[in-house]
């Protein structure tokens, strides 16, 4: 019974909020505005700009491919910071390491621009 006490702060917090929340979503449901759907309300809305042809909802696969594409690479670039915060402690293992992933990433872009994956038009 000693460890229930300290979760009893955690508890009432997480009962406030809940509390909180139901509260205005309760005083919204009964003070707030009570406004109709209209065909207006229902379109899309981009920019301020009224609709003026209908999407087709297809995206070239290019796009997704360079989409993908710059998620990894970013990915990969982010392991730059913790290694250069460690760098005096790895000494030369690190950079021989670092080095080591930098031309392995350097050949997944090679590899990347050779099958032509980086060019937009063909």
């Amino acid at each position: 019974m000693e460890h229930s006490s300290e979760y009893i702060g955690l508890l009432v917090t997480f009962l406030l909020a809940v509390g909180i929340a139901g509260l205005i979503l309760f005083l919204n449901s009964i003070l707030g505005p009570k406004n109709k759907m209209t065909a207006a309300k229902a379109e899309p809305f981009e920019c301020g700009m009224p609709l003026t042809v209908n999407p087709t909802g297809h995206f070239s696969i290019k796009f997704y491919l360079i989409a993908m594409l710059f998620i990894l690479f970013d990915v990969e670039i982010i392991w730059f910071f913790p290694w250069a915060l460690v760098l005096r402690e790895l000494r030369w293992v690190g950079i021989f390491e670092m080095f080591a992933f930098v031309f392995v990433l350097g050949l997944g872009y090679v590899y990347a621009w050779k099958k032509g994956a980086l060019e937009w038009e063909r």
